[in-house]
């Protein structure tokens, strides 16, 4: 029963390949992307699980932003009473001066108690110097000599004291990749620490306690303490669950850089489909002969199903091969933002993984136009039969198509971070496709009708090349169509990414934060600006405060509440910081309540307060609600009377609880100026002056923030545009493989023009104008989706103000026409320089 499929296929297997085989490419890439990123994110995963602890320097921490309270520093001592082992870490961030040649930069502090890291070795020079038992002595990361622009051996200032810098650090083995990024560090003990001064009250500082048990397997300490841990606002983590943080971010890049490869796989899958809709079109006569001869349907329809699954398996074939080396490289491509060093490891199930589908996207899109062969009749062998043959829609076909639906969301279910998303990209495909499928028919109703009578006669064929039997026009827009919507959609995401990562794209917007900053420093720190930035400096107060109670109930109760009413556990147990203004800043606005001057005056003692909409949904407060703070060792009430929105990103002190100016002026407060200083030379000339005369305050730079964010980003952007590259280059290859298929009939066509008279210079005319119509429906439909897209994930998916870029749409149009040229051209290039009745005799032949 499977001789006769099997060997008409293999039979036919090099017409079909030299005819098909350009698609198999469009395979090989998408099969490639999925191979690559799913390879990758299973390196990075099982990098971070084998150093989880390593990674940490412990098997779990206590994280706080304040000493540990002696509720849970006496869970510590009874740890230790069973084998543990603690250490702690206190975080903080300082402006550092060297000494020598008063270079001035703002630097991690990190003091060490203890012996910490418990796993892994510190590489430090000179050995030994990785220990904190001299408070004059410090070791800095070594970023931290070339910015300062210091050896060891020289002195440095930290806060109100000065120290010897005994060494360097060259690695430290519970740093991810991207730690180090955020700034380099200076490690110096406890005692030091405090010498410095820069504990005091207000300081932006984290305590971190270090554990390691005897036996690596104790769990349920953060349930066993839970009560404990929400009261005291006090964080438990694990080596594991530190480990599945550091991976949550790479997977979730790896999923959304996975669904561009599937867009690259599906796109080689609607090649496949129109290539072999184009092969089986040029058989039906083949195949009614075969069927007088007494083949059977299923027999004949078998043969070319098999070669549809050569087909995939060898584009697959391919594309696991390339997606293994790919994924040898992306280690280096994303070494800027990876949290761990990445050792690439083939993976057997991946790589069977994108044979499997590689192989069936082929077979499913080829599934439609094959059905076709089950509908010629023997007859069709004795009649002239027109141009291609309609389907029915039978139980088959409809079945097929919903196959064909199901494979798609499937599949973007399977590379997606979630369900939904998934459910989201396939719906978002299918539209893409849906509205491509529609303009490129749009387009020859248009080029039917529409033709210019008066346009030269080259223009005229060209344009009405576009509705002749046998044309390309649909395949081509699909193909170049879809490659484009995604390259498009994510140059125009990272465009509007970066704009908003970019601090100074806004005139005037402050770049420096000075924080830190005691009361009565406040007037000497805004004097110590350059002229011309202390009119716009703006001082803001900071107040620390812990909610007490809402309403009267007591924040241990509200605690013990159960259901959707109750107030979220985040809210109740952080710390805050507050402060006072009299009018609203154009990062707020007013929702309901009045402010200040016309809101109703409250009870005696009692201050009103504006509640940011989010904070009030999560406590379950509104509008005459009281809220009692500690503040400073007393209990202050408070009224909500307004509700603002608040652009938490726009660079501004933007605050959960404003209070009304005077009542809490009197407590314990630091205070924040935001300033704008300009140029690098006056900033660094003003954080000299400002360690010089307040060692306490801390100056933070935006423009190194700026290349912080672009370090980071920077991988991760050429991962995105290499995979978008991916489904680019399937667009074109799906493009190659259309107009070849096509080019029977324009080898045809210009071979008859010449017969009449045509010259070289008209067909290139005819061809020009029909390619560059190709290109300009594609490009039009292809890039209002995208910008669509784009919109839809800068707006609704990050919440940031979508910005469309004319100029890069105007550039990847301009591609897209020239790409559709080029490849036309090397696809018919061979007409110009043949006579027309060799060509005509070849192609009947």
């Amino acid at each position: 029963m499977m001789r006769f499929p099997l060997r008409l296929a293999l039979w036919e297997g090099r017409a079909t390949f030299r005819t098909v085989g350009a698609y198999a490419l469009s395979i090989t890439l998408g099969v490639a992307a999925l191979v690559a990123v799913r390879g990758f994110r299973a390196d990075v995963e099982r990098s971070v699980e084998s150093q989880a602890r390593v990674l940490l320097g412990a098997d779990a921490k206590f994280e706080s932003d304040r000493p540990l309270p002696d509720s849970l520093r006496q869970v510590v001592d009874s740890l230790e009473g069973v084998g543990a082992t603690s250490a702690e870490v206190v975080r903080t961030v300082s402006m550092v001066a060297a000494d020598g040649n008063g270079l001035v930069r703002l630097l991690q502090l990190w003091s060490v108690d203890g012996d910490w890291p418990f796993y892994g070795a510190v590489e430090a020079e000179p050995i030994g110097s990785w220990q904190f038992d001299d408070p004059t002595r410090v070791v800095v990361d070594r970023p931290a000599l070339i910015q300062l622009g210091i050896e060891i051996g020289d002195s440095i200032t930290i806060g109100r004291a000065r120290f010897e810098v005994a060494g360097s650090v060259d690695r430290l083995p519970t740093d991810p990749g991207f730690q180090s990024a955020v700034g380099p560090r200076v490690w110096l003990s406890r005692a030091a620490l405090d010498q410095a001064g820069l504990l005091d009250f207000g300081s932006l500082a984290r305590w971190d306690t270090y554990l390691r048990f005897d036996d690596p397997g104790v769990h349920g300490i953060d349930e066993r303490y839970e009560t404990l841990l929400a009261a005291s606002g006090v964080q438990y983590v694990t080596a594991t669950e530190r480990a599945r943080s550091l991976t949550r971010a790479v997977d979730f890049l790896g999923r959304y850089l996975g669904l561009v490869g599937l867009g690259a796989l599906l796109l080689g899958g609607i090649g496949v489909g129109n290539a072999i809709h184009l092969f089986v079109q040029r058989r039906l006569t083949q195949v009614a002969v075969l069927r007088c001869l007494g083949a059977r349907q299923a027999g004949v329809f078998g043969a070319y199903l098999l070669q549809a699954v050569a087909l995939g398996a060898g584009g697959a074939v391919l594309g696991v091969a390339l997606g293994m080396a790919a994924q040898l490289a992306l280690p280096f491509v994303l070494s800027g933002v990876l949290p761990v060093e990445v050792r690439p490891r083939p993976a057997p199930a991946t790589a069977l993984m994108g044979l499997g589908v590689g192989v069936w996207v082929a077979v499913v899109f080829a599934l439609l136009p094959l059905l076709a062969i089950r509908d010629v009749a023997p007859l069709r062998a004795f009649r002239v039969a027109e141009e291609g043959a309609r389907g029915r829609w039978s139980f088959g076909r409809l079945a097929t198509v919903g196959l064909l639906g199901g494979s798609v969301v499937t599949l973007s279910v399977m590379e997606a971070p979630t369900a939904g998303e998934g459910v989201a990209f396939a719906l978002g495909l299918g539209l893409a496709l849906g509205a491509l499928w529609l303009t490129a028919r749009a387009a020859m109703w248009v080029a039917r009708r529409v033709v210019p009578a008066g346009a030269p006669y080259p223009v005229r064929q060209g344009i009405s090349n576009l509705f002749r039997p046998g044309n390309q026009t649909v395949a081509v827009t699909v193909a170049l169509g879809l490659g484009a919507f995604i390259v498009a959609t994510v140059l125009q995401v990272q465009h509007n990414l970066a704009r908003e990562l970019d601090f100074d794209r806004a005139a005037g917007q402050p770049d420096l934060l000075l924080f830190d900053v005691q009361p009565d420093q406040r007037r000497g720190v805004v004097d110590l600006l350059p002229p011309d930035a202390r009119d716009s400096a703006i001082p803001t107060p900071l107040v620390s405060a812990r909610l007490a109670a809402i309403d009267g109930v007591s924040v241990e109760e509200l605690s013990l509440r159960d259901g959707p009413e109750a107030p979220e556990e985040w809210a109740l147990h952080r710390e805050y910081r507050h402060s006072w203004r009299e009018a609203l800043t154009d990062a707020e606005r007013l929702v309901s309540g009045a402010w200040w001057p016309d809101a109703d005056e409250p009870a005696e003692g009692v201050a009103r307060v504006s509640v940011e909409t989010e904070l009030a949904d999560e406590l379950g407060v509104g509008l005459g609600s009281r809220l009692t703070w500690s503040i400073g060792g007393r209990e202050v009430e408070s009224l909500v009377t307004s509700l603002r929105e608040v652009d938490w990103d726009r660079f501004q002190t933007n605050f959960f609880v404003l209070f009304e100016p005077g009542a809490i002026d009197d407590a314990p407060a630091t205070w924040v100026v935001l300033a704008r200083v300009e140029g690098a030379d006056s900033v660094a000339a003003y954080q000299r002056r400002l360690i010089e005369r307040y060692p306490n305050v801390s100056a933070l730079d935006l423009g190194h923030i700026q290349e912080v964010v672009d370090s980071i980003l920077s991988g991760a952007r050429r991962a995105v545009v290499a995979l978008g590259g991916f489904a680019a280059l399937a667009g074109v290859v799906v493009l190659a493989g259309a107009l070849a298929a096509s080019r029977h009939h324009r080898l045809r066509e210009g071979a008859l023009l010449k017969t009449l008279g045509a010259r070289g210079g008209q067909l290139l005319a005819v061809f020009f104008s029909e390619f560059v119509a190709l290109g300009l429906v594609a490009a039009a439909t292809a890039l209002t989706l995208s910008t669509l897209a784009a919109w839809a994930l800068v707006a609704r998916g990050f919440g940031f103000e979508f910005d469309p870029v004319p100029g890069l749409l105007l550039s990847v149009a301009a591609g897209l026409v020239l790409l559709t040229l080029v490849t036309g051209w090397l696809g018919s290039r061979g007409l110009l320089r043949r006579p027309p009745l060799p060509l005509l005799r070849a192609l009947t032949d």
